[in-house]
C-alpha cells in the first residue's frame, strides 16, 4: 500500500500514538526535574551512553578530520563534550518558553546574556519594515534564537525539517509553535509557496545551514567539500533582502550567550545580481568560524561531507578545467 494511501497515513498515525505518549511521559519528567536538572540529567546520559553508537564513530571520524593537528585526547574531549551539548539541548527542549529569559531592564543577570551590538541589530530588524534571512547552525541550544524573534515581536518564520517519527513530528510543532512563532516546514507541498510569501510581506525567515542537503551546491566546510541547501542564498538573490547570522553560545552556569552578525556582504555574479553559490558559501564560511571557535558545541554526530559532495566537486573541477583549455 502506498504511504500516501488514506489508509496507510491513518494507521501511520494510529501506530504513532503508543509512541506519543512515550515522548509527553519523556517531555513530562523534563518539565518536573526544572530546567537546569533536566538540562544535567540530558548531558550525563548522551555523554555516558553517546560512545556505544555508530554516530560517535562518525563524530570522531569528523573532528579528526576538521582538526588534524590535534591530539586524539582533545579529538575524543571535544566529541565528549558534544554529546553532552546534544543531551543538554534535548533536556532544556521542553523548557524553551521558560529558559529565554532575557530582560534588557533586569539589573541582575538571567540565563541569557546578548551584546549590545547584537540588540542593536535585532532593533533594526525590528523597525526597519523590511524583510530579511537569518541562517543559524546546530550550535549551543540552537533553537533559542527563534525563541528571541517571537518574544519580542518579530516577524520570523523558521524553516525545520520535521522529525521523521510521526508523534515525535507532532510533539515538537506543538512545543515550537508555542514558542517560536511562525513554522514553515521545508518539504511537502505548498511549501515553496509558505516560505516566499512571509518575504513578500515584509516577514523575516531563520534556518539552520549546516546539515547534509542532496541537492544542494557543493561548498568547502572546514577544508572538505559538502553539500549544502542554497535556498537562502536564493532568496536572497531573488529579493534582495539582508542577510544575517545568528548563533547561541553555550555559556557555564545553565547560560547562554545570543550573537547576530551585522549583514553580509554577499558576491555578485557579472549582473549583478547575488551568486547562489558563492553566497552560500559566504554563509557556510561564517559557520566554520562558529564551529572552530566552540568545536565542542556543534552537532559532529551526522553524515555532514558525504561521497557524493566529493564526486561533485570533482566533476565542477574538471568542467573548469575543460572550460579553461587546460588538459
Amino acid at each position: 500500500m502506498s504511504p500516501r494511501h488514506p489508509l496507510a497515513r491513518a494507521w501511520a498515525w494510529i501506530a504513532g500514538v503508543p509512541m506519543l505518549l512515550v515522548v509527553r511521559g519523556l517531555f513530562a519528567f523534563a518539565r518536573a526535574l526544572g530546567p537546569e536538572r533536566s538540562s544535567d540529567v540530558g548531558a550525563f546520559l548522551t555523554r555516558s551512553f553517546g560512545r556505544f553508537v555508530r554516530q560517535n564513530r562518525i563524530a570522531l571520524e569528523n573532528v579528526r578530520a576538521a582538526f588534524p593537528e590535534k591530539p586524539e585526547a582533545e579529538i575524543r574531549a571535544i566529541v565528549r563534550t558534544a554529546w553532552s551539548n546534544l543531551g543538554r539541548t534535548a533536556g532544556e527542549y521542553p523548557h524553551l518558553g521558560t529558559i529565554f529569559d532575557f530582560d534588557p531592564q533586569a539589573t541582575t543577570p538571567g540565563r541569557i546574556e546578548i551584546s549590545a551590538e547584537s540588540i542593536q541589530r535585532f532593533v533594526d530588524l525590528l523597525e526597519d519594515g523590511k524583510g530579511a534571512l537569518l541562517f543559524s547552525a546546530h550550535l549551543g541550544n540552537w533553537e533559542l534564537p527563534a525563541v528571541c524573534a517571537a518574544r519580542f515581536g518579530l516577524d520570523t518564520t523558521a524553516i525545520f525539517r520535521p522529525p521523521n517519527d510521526p508523534a515525535t513530528a507532532r510533539l515538537v510543532a506543538e512545543i515550537r509553535s508555542g514558542t517560536m512563532g511562525g513554522l514553515a516546514a521545508s518539504t511537502g507541498a505548498g511549501a515553496a509557496y509558505a516560505v516566499a510569501a512571509v518575504l513578500e510581506r515584509g516577514g523575516h525567515l531563520g534556518q539552520l545551514i549546516d546539515q547534509h542537503f542532496s541537492r544542494g551546491v557543493v561548498v568547502d566546510f572546514m577544508g572538505r567539500p559538502a553539500l549544502t541547501n542554497p535556498l537562502m542564498a536564493k532568496l536572497a538573490r531573488h529579493y534582495e533582502v539582508p542577510v544575517h547570522g545568528a548563533r547561541v553560545i553555550r555559556l557555564h552556569g545553565h547560560r547562554f550567550r545570543l550573537e547576530i552578525t551585522p549583514a553580509l556582504d554577499l558576491p555578485r555574479d557579472a549582473e549583478g545580481l547575488i551568486d547562489v553559490k558563492g553566497a552560500t558559501q559566504t554563509m557556510t564560511s561564517v559557520v566554520e568560524d562558529w564551529v572552530r571557535e566552540y568545536p565542542e558545541q556543534w552537532l559532529w554526530m551526522h553524515r555532514r561531507w558525504r561521497p557524493a559532495a566529493e564526486e561533485a566537486a570533482a566533476r565542477e573541477a574538471a568542467r573548469k578545467a575543460k572550460e579553461s583549455g587546460v588538459p
